[in-house]
């Protein structure tokens, strides 16, 4: 992949990453817990249109709260195979009860994990403010890498599969 830094403004690139992350449904999250060792787990990333923040719905005793209170800085990553694009988004996440924002990013679905919707006792959004993001990019299919691989090998030049760009988006 082709490393390179920041050569758009902070609108194209807001709206590229917007594009990458929008149809991933879910994200490894990663704080850091009270011995400064790292945990992640999955959170299912709020439908909203990206402007340099992501939302999550969460309950309020948890662990990874905790982490944030304590520190909160955060790494959220996604992932998308199929595609070949892959996204790590750096920046600082903070708790809000702003029932507003709640009843614009609610969905049906939510249910499952708030059975009472947004009358469940504990519910908090999370809302992560994005600093860096780092992408990687392959707009070609398994076979065109493939074949990218097979010839750089052939060839001894290195291969080209694909864009890795890091970002400031805060």
């Amino acid at each position: 992949m082709t490393d390179h830094k920041k050569t758009e403004s902070r609108e194209e690139s807001v709206k590229k990453i917007g594009e990458f992350i929008k149809e991933i449904n879910f994200t490894m999250m990663t704080t850091i817990d009270e011995n400064g060792e790292l945990q992640s787990r999955p959170m299912a990333t709020q439908k909203a249109e990206f402007d340099g923040t992501v939302w999550f719905f969460t309950y309020e005793d948890t662990h990874k709260i905790e982490h944030i209170k304590a520190n909160q800085h955060v790494n959220l990553a996604y992932s998308s195979p199929a595609d070949q694009t892959y996204v790590s988004l750096k920046g600082n996440a903070v708790m809000l009860k702003d029932r507003n924002k709640m009843e614009e990013l609610w969905s049906p679905e939510l249910k499952a994990w708030f059975p009472d919707g947004l009358e469940t006792d504990g519910i908090t959004l999370m809302k992560v403010t994005v600093e860096t993001a780092e992408y990687w990019d392959s707009s070609s299919s398994m076979v065109a890498h493939a074949i990218g691989l097979v010839t750089s090998i052939v060839s001894g030049e290195q291969a080209h599969i694909g864009d890795n760009e890091t970002v400031e988006i805060n």
